[in-house]
């Protein structure tokens, strides 16, 4: 049981990037209050949460309707997730974004945290493993990621926005090995059948 948790916990925790995302929170907050951040913070979470729990279950009905297979979701998937990850490896300075008073839900909730790469992720996992395991993983990931949002200050301090970055680079290599590994999957099974 550990072994699937850990086989669903990686690829999302590399596929939220937290710890790339931080730089970005920490720009659209800067200079707001404690509490003014906390609420975006639990808005963003839970709107990330929603998003990917609800995309599993609609994701799947969609794929029954169109007559998609899980292989071609996964060479589908995997493409965007190597041309996100490369987006990211590549990227110089800050996303373009804008802000406003639901900035906890749009933004930062979806595309950014619960963007293509998670939705990508949790869909192709819930082909693998039991879906209360994928909705585990990610509601797990969700609460690290509201711990690392409401520590923003201390651990951009600690890490500073060129390690907070670099790691993001690290994830999106990582990302990229996954979106290889999904196409490659795919590809197998498409042959298989």
């Amino acid at each position: 049981m550990m072994t699937s948790f850990y086989f669903t916990f990686i690829p999302l925790f590399v596929a939220i990037d937290v710890l790339g995302v931080l730089p970005v929170y920490f720009t659209l907050t800067e200079g707001f209050p404690k509490e003014t951040k906390k609420k975006i913070i639990t808005q963003s979470i839970a709107t990330a949460f929603m998003v990917a729990v609800s995309f599993i279950f609609i994701g799947r009905w969609v794929f029954l309707i169109l007559g998609i297979r899980v292989e071609d979701f996964m060479i589908a998937g995997g493409i965007l997730l190597l041309i996100f990850a490369i987006t990211e490896i590549l990227r110089q300075g800050e996303r373009k974004i804008l802000t406003g008073e639901s900035m906890g839900i749009v933004p930062l909730g979806t595309p950014i945290i619960a963007g293509p790469a998670t939705l990508t992720t949790a869909l192709v996992l819930v082909g693998s493993y039991p879906i209360p395991l994928v909705i585990f993983s990610i509601f797990v990931n969700l609460i690290f990621a509201w711990f690392v949002f409401y520590e923003a200050d201390w651990i951009i301090k600690v890490l500073g926005i060129n390690g907070s970055r670099a790691v993001g680079k690290v994830a999106g290599l990582l990302l990229a090995a996954i979106a290889v590994s999904l196409m490659r999957r795919g590809i197998m099974g498409l042959l298989a059948s």
